[in-house]
């Protein structure tokens, strides 16, 4: 039995059966790190010592008979965004390579109190900011279909590990996509939460009013365990929310599907486009009805985003100045020989990346005077006509399908000297964060050996609606 293949529910079934020990569990997750993670770097921290005596723990518990949770002795890797006390979490950047995370972030908590075995920290793009994987200070992670390929970001370490299987699941954060879009370059399932559902407290921020922590996985149902664990309103996250009640229990004959014409645009690839028509028809063929709607400002998404978000990242990251904590210019050197303003200049010259200083000055450029008017404030005005328009087309249809991407994962070093090239990668992606909406990243097929995915996108805090028309594909897809 190859235990890194196995789901959650099979890994639960097992170590209640006692096929396996949570130790050996480990092991052989450990040993497949050790074999797949020179050629992929999906990890930026190890923490082989810790998930070995978590599994003791998990085998104790189970050896006295005491209740074994869900996710009890699952190994999991979590996004080097989020906080787990005493790892390090460098959120994939040079100025926190050093940084030794001080307390748990919510999710963190409640994962722990499911018993979930951590074993590191993914590797990701530099402060969750990239749409490929190639902006991480500790390496390019590479997708494990083909290493000469991008796994997609920013969570790109995580959707590799889960991929390659030398995790579970994984923890990710999507500002963009950055959940979905790897999810559907490495072939896993990958959600983005509705804002406020999970909280962000731990999480290193990026744009605080679209960042959003959600899980990635092997299966829909995986997903649906993980998000259940996770999400609940926390105190200490003013803008998370108690969730609804669960929805009533629906047939698929029920469920009606939008498709926008706005995303079944020319310059999708053929081979995307044919393998979203082909999910399409499966959901005709089980009997949901498909319904074609409009978002009319859907153009305006991608500028709109990439306004509200670099304004947001100038001001999240002013904090990285060499005095308060992390990398500083000034440590090793004399004192006397920098000025204040040098060592905030030199710490962040040299302690953050080239795209990272790119999107603080264009921040800083939207929201400076003269120009927050002309360019902040339309984009949060745009923003609410995007909202708008899901809000009218959910009168008509229950969910939206759409592609995640408009082509299958591109080679490393394809688009990254073109920055307006890769910003486009996210065109199918950024709508839902700028409006708060649940969407998942389902595999649908492969172009070769690369995956492609499908995006189910749903009502506000209607994860349950999306995560179930979800395993009913998969089901009819894996015919299982």
């Amino acid at each position: 039995m190859d235990l890194t293949n196995l789901t959650i529910s099979q890994i639960h079934r097992g170590l209640l059966r006692k096929e396996f020990s949570a130790v050996e569990l480990v092991q052989a997750f450990l040993q497949r790190i050790e074999r797949e993670e020179k050629k992929i770097r999906a990890f930026i921290t190890l923490s082989e010592e810790s998930a070995i005596t978590q599994a003791k723990k998990i085998d104790e518990m189970i050896f006295q008979g005491r209740e074994l949770p869900l996710l009890g002795g699952v190994p999991a890797v979590i996004k080097d965004n989020i906080l787990v006390e005493g790892l390090r979490c460098t959120a994939g950047s040079l100025i926190l390579e050093n940084y030794i995370a001080p307390y748990d972030a919510f999710v963190i908590k409640k994962l722990k109190s499911q018993g979930v075995i951590i074993l590191g920290k993914a590797n990701m793009d530099e402060f969750a900011i990239g749409s490929s994987g190639e902006y991480s200070a500790f390496g390019i992670t590479r997708n494990p279909h083909d290493l000469e390929r991008v796994p997609g970001g920013s969570s790109s370490g995580s959707a590799a590990a889960v991929s390659a299987q030398m995790a579970c699941f994984a923890l990710g954060s999507d500002t963009g996509g950055s959940i979905r879009l790897p999810a559907s370059f490495c072939g896993v399932v990958g959600m983005k939460p509705t804002y406020g559902s999970v909280s962000r407290f731990g999480l290193i921020a990026m744009a605080s009013s679209l960042d959003q922590i959600g899980p990635l996985t092997k299966t829909v149902e995986d997903n649906e365990i993980v998000f259940e664990a996770i999400k609940g309103k926390d105190p200490l996250d003013s803008t998370s929310v108690v969730p609804p009640l669960s929805l009533p229990k629906f047939q698929i004959s029920d469920l009606k599907i939008g498709l926008p014409k706005e995303y079944f645009i020319e310059g999708i690839n053929p081979e995307v486009r044919e393998l979203i028509n082909l999910t399409i028809k499966k959901f005709e063929e089980l009997g949901a009805k498909i319904e074609e709607i409009s978002l009319p400002h859907t153009k305006y998404a991608l500028p709109t985003y990439y306004i509200i978000m670099t304004a947001e990242v100038s001001s999240n990251l002013a904090r990285y100045d060499g005095i308060k904590y992390g990398f500083s210019i000034e440590r090793g050197e004399k004192k006397n020989t920098f000025s204040l303003l040098d060592v905030y200049l030199q710490t962040r010259e040299k302690g953050l990346g080239e795209e990272v200083r790119r999107r603080i000055m264009l921040g800083t450029y939207v929201l400076s005077a003269g120009y927050y008017e002309a360019y902040y404030l339309q984009a949060q005005k745009v923003r609410t006509l995007i909202r708008d328009d899901f809000r009218k087309a959910f009168e008509k249809v229950d969910i939206i399908l759409t592609p995640v991407s408009p082509t299958p994962a591109f080679k490393i070093g394809e688009k990254i000297k073109d920055p307006l090239t890769m910003y486009l990668s996210d065109i199918f992606t950024v709508s839902l964060n700028l409006a708060g909406l649940p969407g998942i990243s389902i595999p649908c097929g492969k172009i070769g050996k690369l995956p492609v995915g499908f995006q189910l996108i749903g009502k506000p805090f209607q994860e349950k609606m999306i995560l179930e028309a979800g395993k009913i594909f998969e089901r009819a897809y894996y015919e299982l």
